[in-house]
C-alpha cells in the first residue's frame, strides 16, 4: 500500500533541455546562462501558464512541466519552438540557444511538489532523442492528439528509449508545412553498431564506379551476418556518398559507434582495398589497413577487410565465428560484373534503367546458373514492374518473375538476397504468401541486419493481414536504414498496416509521409484515399483518387488485387470501400 503522502494521477508531461548546451557554456558561459533565463522569462514561463501548464522544476539547461490537458502540453510546445525560431533569426547557426522538447501521457507520482515514475522517464527520454528545434512525443501521447491540431505526425517506429524497459513508439512532430532543418540524433543500440561508408574509386576508369560501390555492399553483406552487430543499411551510408563527412556526425545522425572508410582501386587484373575503422565517438583510428592481390582473388581481399573490422570491434571472437561469414558467391568473376552492374541500373527507379537491370542480371544467370542472389533481383525487378505498372505482356512476365523467384529460393540456402527478394516476389507476383513467408524468415535470420528484407517482409505481412507484425518489421527496417530514399515505402508499409487496424487517421498520416517523399508512388495515394474516406474527410479522399487515376486510369474495384495483393478477402473489401467512398469508378 503506497504511503498517504504519496499521490498518483495521470498528466501529461512536457521535458525539454537546450541542445548542446556544455558547448555554449564552453564557448561563453556567461552569456549563455543570462540568454537562456531570458528565454525562459520572455517566452516559455509565460507560454506555459496561457496554455493552463505548470512548471514542476528547472533542471538548470532545461526544465519539467505538467499540463492537465495533451493537447495543451502540444500547442505549448509548438508555440515554443515557433518563438525560438524568430528569437533565432538574428544568431549564428553555432551560437543558438534550441530546445529540446518530449511530451508523454503518463501515471506519475507526486511527493513534495514534485514529480516521479516511469511517465516522467520517458519524456525525459523522448526530449533526449528528439532533434534541435523538435518535438518528440510517446504513442499514448499522440493517441490524444491526433487530429486535434493541425500537426504532421512522423512515426519513428518502436524505439528503445534508454532506462526503460520496453520499447515506445515515437511520433516525431513538426508544424505542418515546415521542413526539419537538422536530422535527429538517433540513440545508440544495445549492441556493438557500425556503419560502412561509400568507398573512393580510386580506379582511372570513373565507370567502374559500380565496382567499388559493389564492394562496399559485399562488406556490408557479410557484416550483417554476425548476430551480435548492428550494421547500418547501405541506402543510408550511401547518402554521403561523394561528399566530406566528419565521421562523429555520422555516428549521430546513424546511430552508431563505428564507421568504416576505404577506397577501391582495380586496374587491369589487379585490385586493392584499404580501410579504416574509426569510433565515431571519439574520432580515434581502431584499425587501418590495406589488401592487394589479383582480380581473381576480390572475395578473399573483401574477407579480409570483414575479418580486420570484427576483430577490431571484438578482439576475443572465434575464429569459427569469422569463418561463418565468408562468402563467396561464384566464381565466374564475369557473371559477378554483370551482377554488380545489375545493382547500379535497379536503384535508378526507371523503366529503361529496370529494364536493363532485368538484362544484366539475366546475363549473369546465363554465365553461371547458380548465382541465386542473381535469380533473386531479377525477379525484383519484375515486381517493380507489376509494382509500377510497367508490366507490358503480364501473363507472361509475371510466369516469368515467379520462375525465377523459386529458383532463387532453391538455389539461395543461405543467401538473404535471394531468399528475400525471391520470396517477396512470390508473395506479391504469385500469392504464394506462406512459403513467401518461410523463405523471407529464413533470410533474415541468416542476415538480421538487411534493411531492405525488413522492410519486404513488412508489407509481405500487410498482404498476409498481420498489421502488428507488419510495424514490429518496418520499424527494425527504419531504424537499420534511418536515411534511406526509400523512405516512402516504409511509410507506405505501415499507412497499409494501420489502415488494417482500423486506424485510419494514423493510416493516413503515414500516407501523407510517404507521398510527400514519393509523389507518384500508387500505393500510397490510394491508401491515402481510402482512409481519409473511411474517416468521413471526403475533399482529401477526393484529391487523392483523382491522382491515383492520373496514374492509373484502369484502376477499379475489380482489379484491386493487381495493386494490392490482399490475402483475406474482408481486407480487400475494405480497401475497396474506401476507394469507392473516395469517389473509384466501378
Amino acid at each position: 500500500m503506497a504511503p498517504e503522502h504519496l499521490v498518483r494521477r495521470l498528466t501529461a508531461i512536457f521535458a525539454a533541455d537546450v541542445a548542446g548546451y556544455s558547448r555554449l557554456t564552453g564557448m561563453d558561459e556567461e552569456g549563455t546562462h543570462v540568454r537562456l533565463k531570458e528565454h525562459l522569462r520572455v517566452l516559455i514561463d509565460p507560454k506555459i501558464a496561457a496554455h493552463r501548464g505548470h512548471i514542476v522544476k528547472n533542471t538548470g539547461d532545461g526544465l519539467l512541466a505538467e499540463f492537465n490537458s495533451v493537447v495543451d502540453a502540444m500547442r505549448c510546445a509548438v508555440e515554443v519552438q515557433g518563438g525560438m525560431a524568430e528569437r533565432n533569426s538574428d544568431v549564428p547557426p553555432n551560437n543558438r540557444i534550441e530546445f529540446r522538447i518530449g511530451i508523454n501521457l503518463g501515471d506519475v507520482i507526486q511527493d513534495n511538489g514534485d514529480i516521479f515514475g516511469d511517465g516522467v522517464n520517458i519524456a525525459a527520454r523522448l526530449e533526449a532523442i528528439a532533434e534541435p528545434g523538435g518535438i518528440c512525443v510517446s504513442d499514448d501521447a499522440h493517441r490524444q492528439l491526433r487530429d486535434k491540431l493541425d500537426i504532421v505526425f512522423d512515426d519513428a517506429g518502436e524505439q528503445n528509449l534508454k532506462n526503460i524497459g520496453r520499447p515506445v513508439r515515437v511520433f516525431r512532430v513538426r508544424d505542418r508545412g515546415a521542413t526539419a532543418s537538422q536530422r535527429p540524433i538517433l540513440a545508440l543500440p544495445d549492441k556493438p553498431s557500425i556503419a560502412v561508408l561509400p568507398f573512393q574509386n580510386l580506379s582511372t576508369d570513373q565507370e567502374q564506379e559500380y565496382f567499388a560501390d559493389g564492394v562496399v555492399e559485399d562488406i556490408t553483406m557479410a557484416l550483417s551476418l554476425f548476430r551480435w552487430l548492428f550494421v547500418i543499411a547501405r541506402n543510408s551510408s550511401f547518402t554521403y556518398k561523394g561528399r566530406p563527412v566528419d565521421v562523429k556526425q555520422v555516428g549521430r545522425e546513424l546511430g552508431v559507434r563505428y564507421v568504416l572508410e576505404g577506397s577501391v582501386r582495380k586496374a587491369g587484373n589487379r585490385i586493392r582495398i584499404a580501410g579504416q575503422l574509426i569510433d565515431a565517438e571519439t574520432g580515434a583510428h581502431l584499425w587501418a589497413d590495406r589488401f592487394e592481390g589479383a582480380l581473381e582473388d576480390m572475395f578473399d581481399l573483401q574477407d579480409h577487410v570483414t575479418a580486420s573490422v570484427i576483430s577490431a570491434i571484438a578482439p576475443k571472437l572465434q575464429v569459427e565465428e569469422v569463418k561463418r561469414a565468408k562468402r563467396k558467391p561464384t566464381e565466374n568473376l564475369t557473371a559477378y560484373d554483370y551482377y554488380l552492374r545489375g545493382l547500379a541500373k535497379v536503384r535508378r527507379w526507371t523503366m529503361e534503367a529496370n529494364r536493363e537491370a532485368l538484362e544484366l542480371f539475366c546475363k549473369a544467370i546465363e554465365l553461371d546458373r547458380g548465382l541465386a542472389s542473381a535469380y533473386g533481383m531479377a525477379a525484383w525487378c519484375y515486381v517493380q514492374r507489376k509494382a509500377r505498372g510497367w508490366m507490358i505482356e503480364p501473363v507472361h512476365e509475371s510466369a516469368e518473375a515467379t520462375r525465377l523467384a523459386r529458383r532463387a529460393v532453391q538455389l539461395g540456402g543461405d543467401d538473404p538476397i535471394a531468399l528475400s527478394m525471391g520470396g517477396y516476389a512470390l508473395a506479391f507476383v504469385a500469392q504464394e504468401f506462406d512459403d513467401a513467408a518461410a523463405f523471407m524468415d529464413r533470410g533474415l535470420a541468416v542476415s538480421p541486419n538487411f534493411a531492405q528484407a525488413w522492410t519486404l517482409s513488412g508489407w509481405l505481412r500487410v498482404w498476409r493481414g498481420e498489421p502488428d507484425l507488419a510495424l514490429e518489421h518496418v520499424a527494425r527496417a527504419m531504424r537499420l536504414s534511418p536515411l534511406d530514399p526509400s523512405m516512402y515505402g516504409m511509410h507506405g508499409a505501415m499507412a497499409y498496416a494501420h489502415f488494417l487496424a482500423n486506424r485510419c487517421d494514423v493510416a493516413s498520416s503515414c500516407a501523407e509521409r510517404a507521398m510527400r517523399d514519393n509523389p507518384t508512388f500508387l500505393l500510397a495515394i490510394c491508401i491515402s484515399a481510402a482512409s481519409n474516406a473511411l474517416a468521413g474527410r471526403l475533399e482529401p479522399a477526393r484529391k487523392a483518387i483523382a491522382r491515383a487515376l492520373e496514374f492509373n486510369p484502369d484502376l477499379r474495384p475489380s482489379n484491386l488485387k493487381y495493386l494490392a495483393p490482399f490475402r483475406r478477402a474482408e481486407d480487400l473489401a475494405t480497401f475497396a470501400e474506401g476507394l469507392r467512398k473516395a469517389g473509384l469508378p466501378e
